[in-house]
């Protein structure tokens, strides 16, 4: 049986409102990959998107307007986990009988893998949904997690900020690491959560930074052909 893990972020299935036209291509293309090969099954970890961002900033207002004091990290990241439930829940439905399992919630318990497909949500503060796919990876003997965002690949900087920033191909663990940091704080904006890059690197898994609404160069990511993005390794 190969399994592949595909962190899919929140960015991608609810920017603002759920992107059904990027949802029915996205189903439409794993459902054919999966129907390929009946060998071939599924791990996707929902991220928390445009949800997230505006109930956790709508708590900070809130506590900052009330007692000028500061936000509780562990509450704001438990208000983003509450989002990334409500669209793991969306894509479970849409998918059908390709996952009659429950979604789940804590990736260190669950035993049972039925069907083809896998959804999974978060799970508790202290990291994003990415470190969650890290750990199903581990539990299900998958050696890559396909990490699909809003950005084709890793840059050297912010591109957004930096005109000279550029993007990589190629990038070894201990200097991502070194880009990323070793501290999480809810809403981190990173290619790959720090926390998550630590346990990946300590299991010498692969992660593949990739643009999540390319529909073409996920299949070609899955398919292990050549690809648009970002190899983290080693």
């Amino acid at each position: 049986m190969v399994t592949k893990v595909l962190s899919v972020g929140g960015s991608i299935v609810v920017p603002e409102k759920p992107d059904t036209d990027f949802l029915c291509k996205f189903i439409a293309m794993i459902r054919n990959w999966l129907n390929e090969d009946s060998q071939r099954r599924l791990i996707l970890v929902v991220g928390g998107g445009g949800p997230a961002r505006i109930y956790q900033n709508a708590y900070r207002e809130i506590v900052s307007a009330s007692d000028g004091a500061s936000s509780d990290s562990s509450e704001a990241d438990w208000i983003g986990i509450m989002a990334t439930r409500l669209n793991a829940q969306l894509l479970k439905a849409a998918l059908g009988d390709l996952c009659p399992q429950e979604v789940v919630y804590n990736p260190t318990t669950v035993d049972e893998f039925n069907g083809r497909i896998l959804v999974a949500a978060g799970w508790k503060p202290g990291f994003s949904t990415d470190n969650d796919a890290v750990l199903l990876a581990e539990r299900f003997n998958a050696d890559t997690v396909v990490n699909l965002s809003n950005i084709e690949k890793v840059y050297t900087d912010d591109p957004r900020k930096n005109p000279d920033a550029k993007p990589i191909d190629s990038i070894s663990w201990a200097e991502f690491r070194k880009m990323v940091g070793d501290d999480w704080t809810p809403g981190k904006n990173t290619p790959f959560d720090p926390i998550a890059s630590k346990k990946a690197q300590d299991l010498n898994l692969t992660v593949i930074c990739a643009a999540g609404k390319n529909i073409e160069n996920i299949r070609s990511i899955l398919d292990g052909k050549q690809f648009e993005g970002t190899e983290i390794k080693g």
